[in-house]
Formats: structure tokens, C-alpha cells, sequence
């Protein structure tokens, strides 16, 4: 296994539980406890641990609430962000939508668009946009996770890479000043970051709880999104990092 491959390994066993003892992830891994180090080494070098005497953490590790939990926080603010989002997308443009749940409300707000190609990995944006108004959907393949509806994995992943899109949408659980957006799951990060290089205009739809909170991993560089939707001003840092990035800040009335 390779290096890479290790600390990929590390992130996943981490993502359930928050924290392992060395000898542990060695032990599984089938290496020795100084080969887990050297890794550990470079990952919290780069952000994603912090390392404990004898063991790791998975950097601002927390469960994260349910979709059903999700789609219950301020739901005001994400319909309007959901609102907005659809105000940025044309009638005939070919968007994808991930799983999160502002973008659920984005694909009710999407429903009074007309003629659309949608591309998307859940279950609850399809359905909200099949068979309305002239749209083609397609839904990648594979298990659907119990408690979101997403399709993740390989075959998810070659789904998406028969797409170009107008139109990215996608969540954040987290707006850091340094890092950008973040996730705290690692395959919703790995299936939006395939996603980007396919859409020309890259939205993240988040509210303004989401500013100053920790989230473990980074989807992507921020310079590599064009819009954030929200509906609180920025803090002064975050407007900073935006500013630095080149994205359009959009308010949502």
C-alpha cells in the first residue's frame, strides 16, 4: 500500500470513530507502529489529525446530525438560499446537486425551472425534479446510504465522469478563513471534489451557521469555486479569504 493509500485508509477508519491508538491502526493496516507515525506525521502536517501520546484524532471530528436533522436547521435561511441558487441557474442549463441539505432546498427552488439537466448523486433531489417540467435527471448508481439517500463508491465516481455540467451546487459543513470549505465526511468530499473540473460555474450553498465552524476535511482550494449562496454577511476573515479567492459573494434576500 502506498503512502497515499495509507493515510486515505487512516482518514476512513477515523471518519466513524474520531480518534485510534497507533498500535491499532498499525495493526490493521498490517504495518509497523512507526510506519502509522511517519504517516500521522505528515497528516497533521497538512491539517487533517492531531496527533495524542499514543494515539490520533481526526482534526474538529464530531457526528454529524442526520439529513432528517439537517433539513430541520434553519430552514428559513436555506429556502432562500435554495432560492437564490435557482435565480443563478437558467431555464436549460445542466446542473449537478450533492447531497447535502441546502441543496435539497436548491432543487425545490430548481422546480420552477424548465427543460433542465440534472445531474445528481441523491435521492431526495431526484425525486424532487423528476418528471417536472421537461428535465432529464440522471442518478448515480450504486448502494444508497441509509439516512441521506446518496450513492457513493467507484461506480458513483466513473457516473460522474461522463458529465459536463453549466452548473455546480454544492454543501459545505464548514466556511474557514484559511481552508475554505470543508466536510466532514470523506466521501462526500472526494465525490464533490471530481465533481469541480466538470462545471463551469462551482456554487456552494451554505448558511451563515456554517461560518467559523471546524469541519476535518478540505474539498477543494477555495480559488477553485466561483459563488458562495448564503445569507449572512461574511465575518471579517472569511470576507477576506473570499475576497483572496476570486468568489462572488451572494446574499440571499
Amino acid at each position: 500500500m502506498l503512502s497515499s493509500q495509507r493515510e486515505r485508509a487512516i482518514l476512513e477508519l477515523l471518519q466513524d470513530r474520531g480518534s485510534a491508538r497507533v498500535e491499532a491502526l498499525a495493526a490493521l493496516l498490517g504495518v509497523t507502529d512507526e510506519t502509522i507515525r511517519r504517516n500521522l506525521k505528515r497528516m497533521q502536517a497538512q491539517g487533517m489529525v492531531t496527533r495524542v501520546h499514543g494515539g490520533v484524532h481526526l482534526k474538529d471530528w464530531g457526528p454529524e446530525a442526520t439529513f432528517a436533522q439537517r433539513m430541520v436547521q434553519n430552514p428559513g435561511a436555506k429556502r432562500r438560499i435554495g432560492e437564490a441558487v435557482a435565480r443563478l441557474v437558467p431555464d436549460g442549463a445542466s446542473v449537478f446537486l450533492d447531497v447535502g441539505s441546502t441543496t435539497a432546498y436548491a432543487a425545490q427552488a430548481l422546480r420552477l425551472r424548465r427543460e433542465l439537466l440534472v445531474v445528481t448523486n441523491s435521492l431526495p433531489v431526484a425525486q424532487a425534479l423528476t418528471g417536472v417540467n421537461g428535465n432529464r435527471v440522471f442518478m448515480a448508481g450504486g448502494e444508497l446510504r441509509s439516512h441521506d439517500g446518496g450513492a457513493f463508491g467507484a461506480e458513483a465516481l466513473a457516473f460522474l465522469q461522463q458529465f459536463r455540467v453549466s452548473h455546480a451546487v454544492l454543501s459545505a459543513a464548514a466556511i474557514d478563513a484559511t481552508a475554505g470549505f470543508l466536510l466532514q465526511d470523506l466521501r462526500e468530499a472526494e465525490f464533490s471534489r471530481a465533481m469541480l473540473p466538470h462545471a463551469e460555474v462551482r456554487i456552494v450553498a451554505a448558511d451563515g451557521s456554517k461560518f467559523g465552524r471546524g469541519a476535518p476535511i478540505a474539498i477543494a482550494p477555495p480559488e477553485t469555486f466561483t459563488h458562495l449562496v448564503t445569507d449572512l454577511a461574511p465575518p471579517e476573515a472569511e470576507a477576506a479569504m473570499l475576497a483572496r479567492a476570486g468568489i462572488a459573494l451572494v446574499l440571499a434576500d
